[in-house]
């Protein structure tokens, strides 16, 4: 079994900054593709970043030049600096693994561990 643990999320004023982060158990961390999706009230679950496991990236277009995914394969971690935050950010934020190890893939329903998710709300 693999466990995800997100933290992080908290209320933040427009234009600000949050670091989110996923703590993850189970051997092989370092194999696995992981991205981070989100969900807002009303709006579908849609994808936001991902890391494979060589450090390749992928970010959804209205995040590009804001966020930054990264991932700590000694602390077994997995980051997304957040910047520059727009109200529409606002969501709960969920990281989850891919059975992938070489290419983040788009499409939820491909990943098969799932954390609980951490809030985030950004003011206007």
């Amino acid at each position: 079994q693999v466990q995800l643990v997100e933290s992080g999320g908290g209320l933040v004023q427009a234009g600000g900054s949050l670091r989110l982060s996923c703590a993850a158990s189970g051997r092989t961390f370092s194999t696995y593709a992981i991205g981070w999706f989100r969900q807002a009230p009303g709006k579908e679950r849609e994808f936001v970043a991902g890391i494979t496991s060589g450090g390749s990236t992928n970010y959804a277009d209205s995040v590009k030049g804001r966020f930054t995914v990264s991932r700590d394969n000694a602390k077994n971690t997995l980051y997304l600096q957040m910047n520059s935050l727009k109200p529409e950010d606002t969501a709960m934020y969920y990281c989850a693994k891919s059975p992938y190890s070489d290419y983040v893939s788009l499409d939820d329903q491909l990943y098969d561990y799932w954390g609980q998710g951490t809030q985030v709300t950004v003011s206007s």
